[in-house]
């Protein structure tokens, strides 16, 4: 059997676009994948046809030959970014077509399930203006009520995110907004109670002293865990700031590294609990699952981030199916309505948890007509798309 074509889609989601591709053979069989990244741009399109071409002709049962490949021939331009994110949705499509030529899910060819339910927790996002407690916790409620039973939000948003960071001031926060943040997330706490997980979001927009200050305020509101308090660039940094944090605080990094060898110093240092590699950045489900293993051996648990389309959803879930460490996985709970549209099985969710189905492959297929209706925006938007 041999690759005879890749086609790739951009298509406009909920935050950025996603980034839809699929792999054709010459015996009839394909594979779907997805190599979405922020900001949805038509860099990592670009990056996923270049690489796609590469492969024509190739074995597509190869897999890990074929991740191997790509990687190294990328080296010299660095196998990060759109490079990774392109190999990470060709990785996802060949599994998935390797699972429908042998009849079975993806996660039977990554070692077998360990569950079948996937227990998620909801990330929710604010429209402009939406940032005060109320609203933060009316929307909390919301999520508790379909079943959910975790959250993540960011208190900080208000401040640094949707409105871009102020760097004249060192992404410090005045006290004011420090208050106002945590505020914010005790109100969220209040309204779903004690048995809720809640987790808050940094998005590395915090400098290191507000940052520390934050994460020592918040161990009182029993949070789950305090995402991304600094960038990805400085692991001794982070293991300088986990020295200074309160130890009821665990900490969760991860959507920006990519591959086992990102993590490797993570892991020796002792930065983390949790780890929450993004299926569409680290490498595709190949890598996630040496990742998890990797991970496994210090004890820290497997929470994919997740903000992405459909098949970043069912992939990563295949994933945690097959690993004995996993956590809690992303779900974006307030999506557009075109979600299960363009895949020909809705996702199966209920009561909070993603129930996997024993079709083959991922268990879906692209529905391309229904992707070319909601075409990927390919100008600035608020600062959502480029």
């Amino acid at each position: 059997m041999k690759i005879t074509e890749v086609k790739v889609w951009l298509v406009e989601g909920v935050k950025y676009n996603w980034t839809m591709l699929k792999i054709y053979t010459d015996e009839g069989y394909t594979g779907v994948g997805e190599a979405t990244n922020w900001p949805g741009s038509p860099i990592v399109e670009a990056a996923a046809r270049h690489l796609g071409e590469r492969i024509i002709g190739e074995d597509p049962m190869r897999i890990d030959y074929l991740w191997t490949k790509l990687y190294r021939d990328l080296n010299w331009v660095g196998p990060f970014g759109a490079s990774m994110c392109a190999i990470s949705g060709l990785d996802m499509a060949l599994l998935d077509l390797k699972g429908k030529v042998l009849g079975v899910p993806v996660y039977e060819l990554l070692g077998g399930a360990f569950r079948k339910e996937i227990t998620l927790y909801a990330n929710y996002w604010f429209t402009k203006g939406g940032f005060n407690a109320n609203d933060y916790a009316a929307q909390a409620k919301k999520v508790v009520e379909n079943g959910f039973t975790g959250l993540k939000f960011d208190p900080f948003a208000h401040t640094n995110y949707f409105y871009g960071a102020d760097l004249s001031t060192n992404l410090a926060l005045t006290e004011s907004q420090m208050d106002y943040s945590y505020d914010v997330s005790k109100a969220v706490r209040n309204a779903v109670g004690d048995d809720v997980d809640i987790m808050i979001e940094t998005h590395a927009m915090l400098n290191a002293k507000t940052a520390i200050t934050m994460g020592n305020r918040l161990a009182d509101l029993n949070i789950t865990w305090f995402e991304e308090p600094l960038g990805p660039e400085n692991p001794e940094a982070l293991k300088a700031f986990r020295d200074r944090l309160n130890p009821a605080v665990s900490i969760c990094v991860g959507e920006r590294h990519y591959t086992r060898h990102g993590i490797r110093r993570l892991l020796e240092l002792g930065v983390c609990d949790i780890m929450m590699p993004d299926i569409t950045r680290c490498g595709g489900p190949s890598e996630m699952k040496r990742m998890a293993t990797m991970m496994e051996a210090y004890n820290v648990l497997l929470a994919p981030h997740n903000p992405n389309g459909p098949l970043s959803t069912l992939a990563s879930a295949h994933v945690c199916a097959a690993v004995p460490n996993f956590f809690r996985q992303e779900f974006m709970f307030n999506d557009v309505t075109w979600r299960d549209q363009i895949i020909d099985h809705a996702l199966p969710i209920e009561n909070g948890k993603l129930v996997l189905s024993d079709r083959p492959g991922l268990g879906v297929d692209l529905i391309e007509e229904e992707m070319e209706k909601h075409p990927g925006i390919r100008e600035a938007r608020d600062g959502f798309y480029v």
